[in-house]
């Protein structure tokens, strides 16, 4: 919302971005990404989403010719084409992977400009996760964390589970917070009790505040064990300040609050500076972490960014 005083532009931002659709229930989200996000990313990876699940972090044991009963989204499709012979793709762990998804649904995390907030975009995510697993009789758990706590959804299987964790990070996505938690914590608890190897998605805006943030030797010490995706979430006004006269903006996790001229050539330069030199952090920070990466922006459908990370990590095999 957007009002004149004294010369000034002010924004209130409400609690969702104008014009984004009502919030949806778990069962509506699930239908959702089931038809438009799965439905096309099927048509483009025929069913195989071995990349998704299995980072170049976990051994291929062989390529063999398919035989009755295997599934159609091991085939690998270059070896077929070369031979002329149906083959597929045999990993060592294919079949011990529990697939986790840590959530951040915290206060940075609840903006947005465009399509979606953050976190809505964060939850889309772990749905599309949710039923890539379940489709594949593989387990998935969750861990949302947000000022209210810790929220730990146990791993299960079948479509039963994605709708449970969607459910209950929605769930936890309402409740007050008390000022605690965080990413530290959230990473500190994974790190403590999922000791089998698994693949775990860490979906968060990864705050900085510090040239070496405390998440970036978490993350590094979950990576010797299991296949750990950071997954960052942004917004574009994140990325170029919008042209729009004199803001006032606030930190939604301190309350601080700052007027800024948006039109000020010297404004817009030092915000482009601070940008440059905070990703380029960023992107030291997860490569000192050991980690892989994937960016999804709240502009943008997630099938296209989803579709090249299947296929990057696919192609690092």
């Amino acid at each position: 919302m957007l009002w004149r005083r004294k010369s000034k532009i002010e924004v209130a931002l409400p609690p969702e971005p104008a014009g984004l659709r009502p919030k949806e229930l778990p069962a509506e989200l699930l239908r959702r990404l089931e038809f438009r996000v799965l439905k096309r990313l099927d048509g483009f990876l025929f069913g195989d989403y071995t990349g998704f699940f299995y980072g170049p972090s976990l051994d291929l044991a062989e390529v063999r010719e398919y035989q009755p009963g295997d599934e159609v989204r091991r085939i690998d499709w270059n070896v077929t084409a070369r031979t002329g012979r149906i083959h597929i793709r045999q990993y060592r762990e294919e079949k011990e992977v529990t697939v986790w998804l840590l959530l951040d649904l915290s206060a940075s995390m609840r903006f947005g400009t465009r399509r979606v907030l953050k976190v809505e975009e964060a939850l889309e995510f772990a749905g599309v996760a949710a039923a890539i697993a379940a489709r594949h009789g593989d387990k998935v758990g969750a861990i949302g964390f947000s000022e209210a706590g810790l929220r730990v959804v146990p791993p299960g299987t079948g479509r039963k589970q994605a709708l449970r964790v969607l459910h209950e990070m929605q769930r936890h996505l309402e409740r007050p917070g008390r000022g605690g938690g965080g990413l530290e914590p959230a990473l500190e608890y994974a790190a403590r009790t999922l000791k089998r190897r698994g693949l775990l998605f860490v979906v968060s805006d990864f705050p900085l505040a510090s040239e070496e943030p405390a998440w970036v030797p978490l993350l590094r010490r979950l990576s010797y064990r299991h296949d750990v995706v950071a997954v960052r979430v942004l917004d574009p006004a994140e990325l170029e300040l919008p042209n729009a006269g004199e803001l006032r903006l606030r930190d939604p996790e301190t309350g601080e609050e700052v007027w800024v001229d948006t039109s000020d050539p010297r404004v817009r330069r030092a915000h482009a500076a601070f940008v440059k030199a905070r990703e380029a952090r960023l992107e030291r920070a997860l490569r000192a972490s050991r980690v892989d990466a994937l960016t999804l922006l709240t502009a943008q459908e997630i099938v296209e960014p989803l579709l090249k990370f299947t296929l990057r990590r696919r192609g690092q095999r």
